[in-house]
């Protein structure tokens, strides 16, 4: 499979501190990515450098071949690339629905004069981008919560939530930051199961971040880990879970069981 996403040759610092190290990669195009560390090992700050909130010290960062290093935020977006956040950025005191309607107006085309005559091509869009919204919340299991303000929504809908809004730019990459943070097991078995159901509906190449190691090994086809920005195993989750580099880095010794 071609790659969709390829990193070549990143690093990046901090001050003195290298957080991220001579790092490469190539995401398979259609696949679900993990990426995996310890706390403080560069993933977040890989995601970071990826979406334009960063711009690498060293190196490129190629999305279907074009170079969006060091691009801004919002042009990445229009590129195809969308994310979500280790801490939620949703906002509380709009509706669900209308979370989803602002990041797909993002895409959108009629002006400013179009909205204030209300002519037909801004009409069409505006129906269109309600539908959709409105198809998200549902394949997110959220279709009940259309109306209703975002910020009385349980912790688990609103993870879900914010995957919704991301989609709703269109994206050929969708990277999630932690996906799984906070939720319990049940919410854990569900969010499986839809990422699977993302990749598969919505054709998109899927790079997550993941503590949760059952959601890595659950869903995961190939799992790269890092270790204070260094790749210190890539691969299958059977292969790297059997690394002995990857149980030192985790449990501070060599060796597995």
């Amino acid at each position: 499979m071609s790659a969709i996403l390829s990193i070549q040759g990143m690093s990046h610092y901090f001050g003195g501190l290298k957080a991220v190290s001579d790092f490469s990669f190539d995401v398979p195009e259609g696949v679900i990515y993990g990426l995996i560390g310890p706390n403080g090992s560069g993933k977040t700050t890989t995601f970071n450098l990826i979406t334009g909130i960063y711009t690498p010290t060293e190196g490129r960062i190629l999305l279907d071949g074009v170079d969006v290093t060091g691009m801004k935020p919002y042009k990445i977006v229009h590129r195809g690339i969308a994310r979500t956040f280790q801490n939620l950025r949703i906002f509380g005191n709009l509706t669900a629905q209308d979370n989803i309607r602002i990041a797909r107006h993002y895409t959108t085309k009629s002006g400013l004069m179009s909205s204030i005559l209300r002519t037909p091509s801004f009409l069409a869009e505006e129906r269109e981008v309600k539908e959709e919204s409105l198809r998200l919340l549902e394949v997110m299991k959220l279709g009940h919560r259309a109306g209703e303000r975002a910020k009385n929504l349980p912790y688990g809908e609103l993870r879900r939530l914010e995957i919704a809004r991301a989609l709703a730019t269109r994206p050929r990459v969708l990277l999630l930051d932690e996906p799984a943070a906070g939720m319990n097991p049940k919410e854990v078995g569900d969010l499986m199961s839809l990422i699977t159901k993302v990749r598969d509906e919505f054709k998109v190449t899927i790079f997550l971040i993941e503590h949760h190691m059952k959601v890595v090994m659950g869903i995961c086809e190939k799992v790269k880990v890092i270790d204070f920005g260094t790749t210190i195993a890539e691969g299958s989750p059977e292969h790297v879970a059997r690394d002995p580099k990857v149980l030192e880095a985790y449990l501070g010794r060599k060796g597995g069981h």
